[in-house]
């Protein structure tokens, strides 16, 4: 990693702080740090930039769940399930359902980078690999 790339990533994690409101990304930080880049831009912003996005986007990721369904999923179960990952995380955790066919039963969810299968198509991969 050069100089620049280094120094770049620094200055994109101290940015990422200041947009941080009790621990949460907040737009409003997020649309004043853009605002400050705009006026004073640094060496090599598209590097700060980037690096930004990065940790942003990562950082949201981390509170969404996105759950995947085989079948009908009521809102009661979609809340309690987002009460639950909330409760795991420490942290409010919002959720989005798709419906997809292909698990044939049960819940595939995704938080960042963890990934919960309770699905049947799961357990049959699981049990592929297995054999």
């Amino acid at each position: 990693m050069s100089t620049h790339s280094k120094q770049a990533a620094q200055l994109a994690r101290q940015l990422f702080k200041l947009s941080l409101e009790d621990g949460l990304v907040a737009p409003e930080r997020v649309a004043g740090v853009l605002d400050y880049l705009a006026k004073h831009r640094p060496a090599n912003p598209v590097l700060v930039l980037k690096a930004y996005h990065r940790l942003i986007a990562n950082e949201l990721a981390r509170s969404e769940a996105h759950v995947e369904h085989a079948g009908a999923l009521p809102d009661a179960v979609l809340q309690a399930l987002t009460a639950s990952l909330s409760s795991k995380y420490g942290r409010r955790i919002t959720a989005s359902a798709a419906a997809n066919p292909a698990l044939i039963a049960g819940l595939r969810v995704r938080v960042g980078d963890d990934l919960y299968e309770s699905s049947i198509a799961g357990q049959l991969a699981a049990l592929a690999e297995a054999v």
